[in-house]
């Protein structure tokens, strides 16, 4: 985790260096076990290791993630805790998603953590409760307005690997328009 956070780190330097600069400095252990415990899960190895290097990002600094915020451990919260409630007040009962193979059918799970957020509701989530045919720490997406959930990757370190090669090839680029990384296509 640290060797790509280092080489997107130097991207970022030369290519956004406002977004570099909107990166939070490393949770704390106290922040970690903070958040495991409000949210009573275990996050994955790999997503705890990224949370040692920044604990997300400004809220002001810009879409970090295909335009979505990375989120610190109070936003990761904030935004669980806002789903949570719409889940215990029933408002998702009897809604089902159309999920991809090894993504229960919930409309949304207290076991899915959001670590991106784009501004209007929708996450890409860590999923600690698949489905029998899916792995624990798997990211898929979550929109709020949409029943598609998607499995992104298999785990929270495949997929940043996986992003930050898109960085580096020129697939996702800086755009002022933006405010953040987007697909080049969409530049």
């Amino acid at each position: 985790m640290r060797s790509s956070w280092t080489r997107f780190e130097v991207w970022l330097s030369e290519h956004w260096p406002e977004g570099l600069a909107g990166l939070n400095p490393p949770a704390t252990d106290e922040q970690i076990a903070g958040l495991q415990e409000a949210i009573g899960i275990t996050l994955p190895d790999d997503y705890v290791a990224c949370l040692k290097i920044h604990n997300g990002q400004n809220p002001d600094a810009g879409g970090l993630f295909e335009g979505s915020e990375f989120l610190s451990t109070d936003e990761i919260l904030a935004q669980w805790t806002v789903w949570k409630d719409l889940l215990d007040g029933g408002d998702f009962a009897g809604i089902h998603s159309d999920p991809s193979s090894g993504i229960q059918s919930d409309w949304w799970n207290a076991r899915w953590i959001p670590f991106t957020h784009n501004g209007g509701g929708d996450h890409l989530c860590l999923d600690l409760a698949p489905d029998a045919s899916g792995s624990a720490g798997q990211v898929i997406t979550m929109w709020h307005d949409s029943g598609e959930r998607e499995l992104v990757a298999p785990h929270f370190g495949s997929w940043f690997t996986s992003y930050t090669k898109r960085v580096f090839s020129g697939d996702l680029v800086y755009s002022d328009e933006y405010g953040g990384l987007i697909d080049r296509k969409d530049a």
